[in-house]
């Protein structure tokens, strides 16, 4: 018995911020300069209110809708996302409701960002094929936009929000749909990409809503982010976390039919394609129209990558995540 990812879906808020509005509050900047900086035009943004677990709300109703679905069969929801509605309970228990998920059904919280995609598909994986569960729906979910203060241009340039749903499931035709995983963490990189004052550690204040009042408060924390320590880490441990994924599945780089990256910007996966000699033909990106969208990143390219035939049944494709931790992880899949 083999996990298998049978469907995607997700789910964009309506709302846009594009060059063209970030020229408009950062003068200094062109919408060319931007581009040329992210590969990104436009980028989605939650309204006041919204959070990650409505974004993974609407992309789960969408999974179920879209590809016919019924939420009866699932019987364990993974919810991934940096933005639980509390501390307590998990957010995976209030999903499991809203959705109309069986009451037999498990449900867990992974809160992590840009490898979220990959530790949740490695975590639905065990579960499938260790007998615990037969159909699980992977939702990841972020709202970056929330914890990115209104002055910081290039967080801003970067991020949008979006929710992404995922079924894998169980198949016994198959012997290779998920593969084996590659995992990597290194705590030591954590302060050079953190969402501050968001936790129990160091939590907001009054002095923080104070100094933050004319912005709103920075309720949820700030983002800070160390961009040249990101590239440097990067460029460091995934070309040879690409080359343990292989190694691992037996694989050699010519067997695979499509490379799907974290989205994190053009300039940055650029400058990994080529270090790696990959095609541009067998290397997806798809970020110009929602930004880097931290845990849905992945699925949201993969399921890109599928509507454009650029991967088909049958193809194998190899997933790699990494970022904010420092963490990385990847895998092959065979759709």
């Amino acid at each position: 018995m083999s996990a298998y990812i049978q469907a995607i879906s997700y789910y964009l808020p309506e709302h846009t911020l594009s060059n063209s509005e970030l020229c408009s509050i950062f003068p200094a900047l062109t919408e060319n300069d931007i581009f040329k900086r992210t590969g990104i035009r436009k980028r989605h943004i939650t309204k006041d209110g919204v959070v990650g677990s409505d974004l993974g709300y609407e992309a789960g109703m969408k999974l179920f809708s879209e590809h016919g679905i019924d939420p009866s069969t699932i019987d364990f929801l993974i919810f991934c996302t940096e933005g639980l509605d509390y501390k307590g309970p998990a957010t995976a228990c209030i999903l499991q409701h809203r959705l109309g998920l069986p009451t037999s059904s498990g449900a867990i919280d992974v809160p992590f960002g840009c490898t979220g995609f990959t530790y949740g598909l490695s975590v639905a994986k065990g579960l499938i094929e260790s007998g615990q569960a037969n159909s699980v729906l992977l939702l990841t979910s972020d709202i970056p936009s929330t914890v990115i203060h209104p002055s910081d241009a290039e967080l801003r340039m970067i991020f949008g929000d979006a929710g992404a749903a995922t079924l894998i499931t169980s198949n016994e035709e198959i012997s290779n749909g998920v593969g084996k995983f590659s995992f990597g963490t290194d705590g030591s990189g954590a302060d050079n990409l953190m969402v501050e004052r968001s936790g129990t550690r160091n939590a907001a204040d009054a002095e923080w809503f104070e100094k933050n009042k004319d912005v709103g408060g920075m309720k949820y924390g700030q983002m800070k982010m160390n961009s040249l320590e990101i590239f440097s880490f990067a460029m460091r441990v995934v070309p040879p976390m690409i080359s343990d994924i292989l190694t691992k599945n037996g694989l050699q780089k010519e067997d695979i039919d499509l490379f799907v990256f974290h989205q994190a910007n053009t300039f940055l996966l650029s400058v990994l394609r080529r270090k790696l000699k990959i095609g541009e033909d067998k290397f997806f990106m798809y970020m110009e129209e929602i930004g880097n969208t931290v845990s849905a990143s992945v699925p949201i390219a993969l399921y890109e990558a599928i509507k454009a035939g650029k991967a088909k049944k049958g193809s194998t494709v190899l997933l790699a995540s990494f970022g904010i931790g420092y963490s990385w992880s990847g895998t092959v899949v065979r759709l």
